[in-house]
């Protein structure tokens, strides 16, 4: 008879390696989608706070990079040229949020967003 003293330890002791790299993989893939959703509203806001900026005449970019930095990303890109004429515009942002993953180093996670601004709309108030 063969002695097999010992073989469930290493039997149960695989089953828990199994576990917690299954646990740390869900764990990496809830991270991400957290960081996506937080960078789709920080693009969000960034784009909605510029938008009007562009017809009242101040600094749309410095606007969305504030908003972006608010909501916990950088603000990567921002087409918000000023225009002082009454025609609609639209402005489109790019954010990026660092997701912290321990063994990817630094990587992150870049969403956009494109919001419309009618100036015509605030004579109609």
């Amino acid at each position: 008879m063969k002695n097999e003293r010992g073989s469930a330890t290493v039997f149960v002791l695989a089953m828990l390696g199994a576990l917690l790299l299954a646990g740390a993989g869900i764990g990496v893939l809830a991270q991400g989608q957290v960081a996506a959703i937080q960078a789709q509203t920080a693009a969000d806001a960034a784009a909605l706070a510029a938008a009007p900026e562009t017809f009242l005449g101040g600094d749309p970019m410095a606007l969305a990079r504030e908003y972006a930095q608010a909501n916990g990303a950088t603000l990567i890109r921002c087409e918000c040229p000023v225009d002082a004429t009454w025609q609609t515009r639209q402005v489109k942002v790019t954010v990026r949020v660092p997701l912290a993953i321990w063994s990817l180093g630094g990587v992150g996670v870049s969403r956009s967003a494109i919001a419309e601004f009618a100036p015509v709309a605030l004579l109609r108030d």
